[in-house]
């Protein structure tokens, strides 16, 4: 039976070009996708732009450039991102694209024929930067401004003729949907944020604007523009060609397994969204996982503050795969993370140099000059040798797991001390000592052949380039990579030739000035 996997990142706003917050959600969501091919599951991966809205408008006539042909620049600049960052996705949505509108308009009729929808008048406080609306108690006064409170971001008053959405009629569902679906946001503490958020009240959402026309017309009154969220929100369903029910795609990946998005856009995706989707009778993702900030020093990332890594700069001097596994091993997944270019550097020379890149090439140099260039065919397992090599067997259905619910610190976790016990387990074996005791010298090199393939299969999700490098010692290629395989212990094909490889991380040199 065919297993599938739908996994989405936010759908990014491209009034600005892509930081690293751009950079880490989309790496994580490749992460998932990637384990759960190498695992059986056929994978749809979307990511894409939400090019509607005020912010976008502005953004466009700031620059002096039609708002179309500024989407089209910015939009390219996260396509050509998604390739440097080396992901898999499988499309790349524009909410500027006819796919979308036809898809958005229809999920609107369908509210307004369930009555979940009424004109009336909105006054109140409105982020352009941040597209939201926010209620007196989520407004301050900052610097002699008004700001929403957990954003910073400006607020302006807003007196207009609206279409509302008749959210407050989704509270007690909403509360119903949470308890019977109690994964459906995480982690744990994202969860009972929004459950609080919904026990205070919930009042009508506004969801359209009059004062600009840079979106989708509402389909019965043209002289409004339909609210930036509930069009973005909608991508989800677009790219699966909603709303034409009897499409593969729709029928084989919605629900949705899991939107990877920042914490900060967590009310909208975990509030809004599911009750949009509660009210047009379809049937809500099966997770929100809201991650959290990537700071420099205490604060958060972003462009006002000056404070921003580039990820493009960052991949031109190390490389991707070591932006990639320093971001998903040193930022706890769910907390924030602060990261820095001097820790990048640390992580490179201690995991990827010393460890992982040191383990393959001591084995590979030791098996080219005491094993006849090949994978030793005469061997005899030990205690020590299942030993090590059994934990990965053992704990296949724990990552598996693990996996299902986000849990990507259990796994880097396990990956780093396997390879400490590897690197352990070949120094402590002392194959270099065996030459008199063949059978033994050839069962230690060939159990750490073993170990450094089962570790490159774990590695690929994250490091995928420099994995495939690390298979080539044995001949294998990506499309190799099998999860299950990890539990045989003889899985390497004896007496086949070994193939030396080039380094795979120098290690940087630090100036101790």
């Amino acid at each position: 039976m065919t297993k599938f996997f739908y996994i989405t990142t936010p759908i990014y706003y491209p009034s600005a070009k892509p930081h690293m917050g751009h950079a880490y959600s989309s790496i994580i969501a490749d992460f998932f996708a990637r384990f759960k091919r190498i695992d059986g599951f056929q994978v749809h991966f979307l990511t894409g732009t939400d090019e509607h809205g005020l912010k976008i408008q502005r953004a466009a006539e700031k620059e002096g450039m039609d708002t179309l042909k500024f989407c089209d620049t910015i939009s390219q600049t996260f396509k050509d991102l998604s390739k440097i960052l080396n992901l898999t996705n499988t499309d790349f949505i524009r909410t500027t694209e006819e796919r979308h509108l036809k898809s958005v308009q229809y999920l609107w009729n369908e509210l307004e024929k369930n009555d979940d929808i009424y004109l009336s008048k909105y006054s109140g406080w409105y982020s352009v930067s941040d597209e939201a609306f926010y209620n007196e108690d989520e407004i301050e006064d900052h610097d002699g401004k008004k700001t929403a409170i957990n954003s910073k971001s400006p607020v302006e008053w807003v007196d207009e003729e609206s279409y509302f959405f008749r959210l407050s009629k989704w509270e007690k569902p909403l509360l119903d949907f949470y308890k019977k679906n109690p994964n459906f946001i995480s982690p744990e503490s994202r969860k009972n944020e929004v459950i609080s958020f919904v026990k205070n009240g919930l009042k009508d959402l506004s969801v359209s604007r009059k004062s600009f026309s840079w979106g989708i017309k509402v389909p019965s009154n043209k002289d409004h523009v339909i609210y930036v969220w509930l069009d973005a929100l909608t991508n989800y369903l677009s790219a699966l060609n909603y709303p034409n029910k009897n499409d593969q795609l729709l029928k084989n990946y919605w629900p949705a397994s899991v939107h990877i998005i920042g914490k900060d856009i967590l009310r909208f995706h975990a509030i809004y969204w599911p009750a949009f989707l509660l009210a047009a009778k379809i049937k809500p993702p099966l997770k929100v996982y809201g991650h959290g900030w990537i700071l420099s020093g205490d604060e958060k990332m972003s462009k006002s503050k000056g404070n921003i890594l580039d990820p493009i700069e960052i991949i031109k001097n190390y490389g991707i795969d070591p932006l990639r596994y320093y971001l998903i091993k040193e930022v706890s997944f769910g907390n924030d993370g602060n990261i820095s270019q001097e820790r990048l550097e640390d992580c490179i020379n201690s995991d990827l140099a010393n460890n992982f890149g040191n383990l393959c090439q001591r084995v590979v140099a030791f098996a080219l000059k005491n094993c006849e260039g090949k994978i030793p065919d005469k061997i005899e397992f030990q205690s020590d040798d299942l030993k090590i090599l059994d934990k990965f067997k053992n704990n296949l259905n724990v990552i598996r797991e693990k996996i299902d619910n986000q849990d990507i610190n259990f796994y880097i976790d396990f990956i780093v001390n396997s390879l400490f016990e590897a690197n352990k387990y070949f120094n402590d074996q002392e194959p270099w000592k065996k030459k008199d005791d063949l059978l033994r010298l050839n069962t230690i090199v060939y159990t750490t052949l073993e170990i450094v393939r089962k570790i490159s299969y774990l590695l690929y999700p994250i490091i995928p380039e420099s994995s495939v490098k690390a298979l080539k010692i044995f001949d294998l290629k990506e499309k190799d990579i099998d999860f299950s395989s990890i539990e045989h212990n003889d899985f390497l094909i004896k007496n086949k030739k070994i193939n030396k490889i080039d380094i795979l991380f120098k290690k940087i040199e630090k100036n101790n000035d």
